[in-house]
This record gives structure tokens, sequence and C-alpha cells, in this order.
């Protein structure tokens, strides 16, 4: 049976890890081998702003060992991502450089929403427990070195997701210098914790009763670790949590280490971790905590197999991103009837230009989020609604997005509404987004908007062919359309200067009111 290798690398803020996966046609992929080296970059990047150099030379040396072994199995396809600590090292880029210098090996920082999403994506399709469990509100809570991401669920799609800088690492070392005896840190500790969960669930909870916690990250497998006697699997409650909470209390981070062998480094780590669960269970009212040993190593293998389209999983992750739009797009009150009427238009019109346009599938999706979120700075203030729109969006976490893909979303809704500038006057006004992206997509969505600027859907259908060099777009209505085809003709222009095609709006009278 044809197979491959595939080994994904996570660079992350407390240890480096690699899994080699082998690939196969019928049976998907399975694990090889496995290696994990502890090295605390986040202590570096946190307490200084700077990864070290001696952090530097042992982070080539282990890498150097990854790509060693990646040889023993003929493994050349490979991803390598950094996650919070370099990403927030402000010698990020050359850190970057020195590994593909010294090793061969090209690591990529990922952003947050991108990481907790590769994670997501790891969970749903490993955990056999995940499409149960999701049916009712459930809190996925990742704790890692530098923050905890929170992604709230219902009825099986991702609700909203926020990011809270309270991870293990940082809450540890932040700890570290309260000279307080085990009374007095545990309140301190409790103290700090809850004040962002209390902020968190204010603005995002509101009334929503959590029935489940599922536990994302390495602590929760060394905690099930130290307390054997409970027999736990993948689920626990308060009760048993408070044990675990005892016992790291009753001992010190070098009897954890020795007494259950786990790394001295981990086991200063554990503590924190159980308070962070300890405080979410509480404040949420939580039925239990479910448990996973699934780490970004699984999500890598996932989002690989599905960008290449090597594999099918039963479930569709685009709906996640939408879903998550959706209900930023509810947050700011925009018009949910006709956002969705907009991105359905912008959609079709993005289909039927496909060969002209060039874009990538990943493209439609910023469309139809652009769509979705076309007028959420409204809420705002009427006035100014481009710009305001455009500041939401850049200060909002859309889950899977890049930095760059997120940029190109918030300058396609800023140009929407205001004229789209020249080449030479964007360049200060759209950072890393690409130019030409912005233009097309821009220019679907002025057509798409205007064929429902008066908020009524007044169209039963659309019918949309590219002929002779016009994109011929017919509705089928009986409303008037006096409104739109004002607006339509100004928007068509901008589209004939990126696509060298006309939109023509015609009608015909089918429908019944």
């Amino acid at each position: 049976m044809a197979f491959k290798t595939f080994a994904a690398i996570d660079v992350g803020s407390t240890d480096v890890t690699m899994k080699i996966y082998e690939i196969t046609t019928k049976k998907g992929y399975r694990l090889l081998d496995y290696a994990s080296n502890i090295i605390e970059l986040g202590s570096d990047t946190y307490a200084d702003g700077y990864i070290s150099q001696g952090s530097i030379e042992r982070l080539c040396d282990i890498l150097s060992g990854f790509m060693k072994k990646m040889r023993e199995y003929d493994t050349l396809d490979y991803r390598a991502y950094a996650t919070s600590a370099i990403r927030e090292a402000k010698n990020n880029q050359m850190v970057l450089d020195l590994i593909k210098r010294r090793t061969g090996m090209v690591v990529q920082i990922l952003n947050n929403s991108e990481h907790r999403f590769i994670m997501y994506k790891g969970l749903a399709v490993n955990a056999k427990y995940f499409d149960n469990i999701v049916e009712k509100n459930t809190a996925i809570v990742d704790i890692g070195a530098g923050s905890i991401q929170i992604s709230l669920m219902n009825d099986g799609k991702l609700t909203s997701t926020q990011n809270i800088s309270i991870g293990a690492l940082r809450v540890r070392d932040r700890l570290k210098f309260f000279r307080l005896d085990t009374t007095h840190l545990e309140r301190v500790m409790e103290e700090y914790i809850s004040n962002e969960i209390d902020t968190f669930q204010n603005y995002y909870l509101f009334n929503k009763q959590i029935k489940n916690i599922i536990a994302i990250g390495d602590e929760t497998q060394y905690l099930i670790r130290i307390v054997p006697e409970l027999n736990i699997t993948n689920q626990f409650g308060e009760a048993e949590l408070d044990v675990m909470f005892e016992r790291l209390i009753s001992k010190s981070p070098s009897d954890i280490a020795a007494e259950y062998k786990i790394s001295y480094e981990r086991a200063t780590l554990l503590l924190p971790a159980a308070m962070i669960y300890r405080v979410f269970l509480r404040k949420s009212k939580a039925d239990m905590i479910w448990t996973t040993p699934i780490d970004l190593c699984d999500g890598i293998i996932v989002d690989e197999l599905e960008r290449t389209k090597r594999l099918s999983f039963d479930r569709d992750f685009k709906v996640d991103v939408l879903s998550a739009a959706t209900q930023i797009a509810k947050k700011y009150h925009c018009d949910k009837i006709h956002n969705k009427n907009v991105a359905k238009i912008a959609c079709q019109i993005f289909d039927k230009t496909r060969k002209i346009h060039g874009l990538k599938q990943s493209h439609r999706i910023q469309l139809e989020i652009a769509a979705l979120l076309h007028d959420c700075g409204k809420f705002i203030n009427m006035n100014g609604a481009a710009e305001n729109s455009y500041s939401i969006i850049m200060s909002t976490e859309i889950m899977g997005l890049s930095d760059k893909e997120r940029e190109e979303v918030a300058n396609i809704v800023r140009f929407n509404s205001v004229d789209f500038p020249d080449y030479n006057e964007a360049a200060n006004k759209i950072g890393v987004a690409e130019y030409m992206t912005i233009a097309k997509l821009s220019a679907i969505l002025k057509v798409a908007n205007a064929m429902d600027r008066s908020h009524r859907q007044k169209a039963s259908s659309y019918q949309i062919v590219v002929k002779d060099k016009q994109l011929v777009i017919t509705v089928d209505t009986l409303y008037d359309l006096a409104l739109e085809r004002g607006l339509f003709d100004d928007k068509a222009d901008f589209f004939e200067q990126v696509y060298g095609i006309k939109p023509v709006l015609k009608q015909k009278r089918s429908a019944t009111i």
C-alpha cells in the first residue's frame, strides 16, 4: 500500500514536540514516532520580551535532532509552527532566521486564532465524545503557557472564542515574586485568576449555563497522573479537582516531579493550571470537565490533510468559522437577514467569476465573513461606519483567520462603502493585506450589497452568467428595483475596473409578491 510520512512540529512555550505520522490513502494516518524536549521559551519572552541567545542555541540543537529523526523515516513533508513564546518575542524574526540557517527547518509563527483553530480541529476529529458533548452549552478551555483560550459551543456549532492572558507559565512566573505562605498564595492566585474569568463571564457568557468543559492542554494529563487512586479516564468533576488541588498545595514541585515521574518544569505549572480549572468550573457551574491527550501536533496533521484534500472528515470546519462570524455580527446588532442575503449573492458572484478572478476557496470564506460583518460599525456610530467596522474586525479574534486574512476582511468591509484607494494611497492603510485580493473581493461585495440596498430581499432568485464581457445578473421579482438599479450602476463601474467585465442588472417578473 502506498504511503508517505509527515512530521508535525510544535515549538511551544514550555516544550518542543514532534510527531511523525504515516499517511495512507485507505486508512488515513497513524502515529509512527514521538519526541519532546522541555525548553521554557515562554519564561524568556514573558519576563524580558526576548528569546535569549542560550535558549536559541538550545532550540536549534533540539530542532537539528528532529531533522535527523525525520531523515530516518525519509520524511520530507512537515509543518513546524511556533506559538506565543516566539510570537510575542521582539526578536522573533531573528530567531526564525537563525533556526533556518542552522537547522534547515522553516518554522512559521501561528497567531492565536490559527493556533486555537488547529487545536480545535484535532479535538473535533480525535475525541470520540466530541459531537455528543457540544450539542449542549460547552466551553473548550485550552490552557497554554501564556494564555488560555475559551471557546463556547452549542447545538454543535462554535459560537464565540476569547483569549485571556492568564496561562499557566505566566501565572506561575508572576506569582513566584510573592513571598507568601501556602494559604496566602492560594488566595492571591484565586483572586488573580477570578478577576479575568469574571470579565469573560460578564461579556461572553451572560446567563448561559455551561454544561460541560472540555480541557485541552498537557497539564490535564499530568493532573490526572498525580491522583492515580481516583482512576480517572476522560472526565472528572469538582470533587476530583479538589483532591488534585490539595495534593499540589501539600507538596513541593520537586516532590511532585520525583513521586509521579514528571519533569520539574512541568510540575511547577500544575498548581496554576489546577487553579484556573477550579475557578472556571465553579463560576460556570458546569457538571464535568472532559479531558483529552490531544495536542497541537494532532491538530497539525488534521489541518494538513484537510488543507491538501488528502483526507475528508465528517466535520465541515468552514461551518464553525462562519458560525463564529455570525455571532460577532449578532453582538453588533447587524441586520441578520440582509447580511445573509448579501453573503449569498456575493458567493454566487464569486463562483460564477472563478475563472476570471483566480482566487482560492479560502478567499470565498473571507468574502462571506466580510458580507456577514459589513455593517457592524454602525453599532458604534452610523457616521464613519466604514472605519468603525474596520476597527471592530481588527480588534476581534476570528477563529481560523491569519493576521493577513483578518486584515483583508477588515479592508474589504471598510472599502465596501467608501471609495477604493489607488495603490500608492492604500500602501499605508492596508498593512500586510494583499491589495488586489481586497480590490477583487470588495468589488464583489459592493455589487452584492447594492442588490439588496433596500434591506427587503426583493428577489426570489438570481441567475448570474458571464457573457460577452458582461456579468449578467437577472433578478426574478415583481418589486420595483429603482433603488437597487441606481446604486448598482455606481458599484458596477468599480467592478469593471477590477475585472474588465461590466455587471448588468436585468429583471424578470415571474415571481409573486
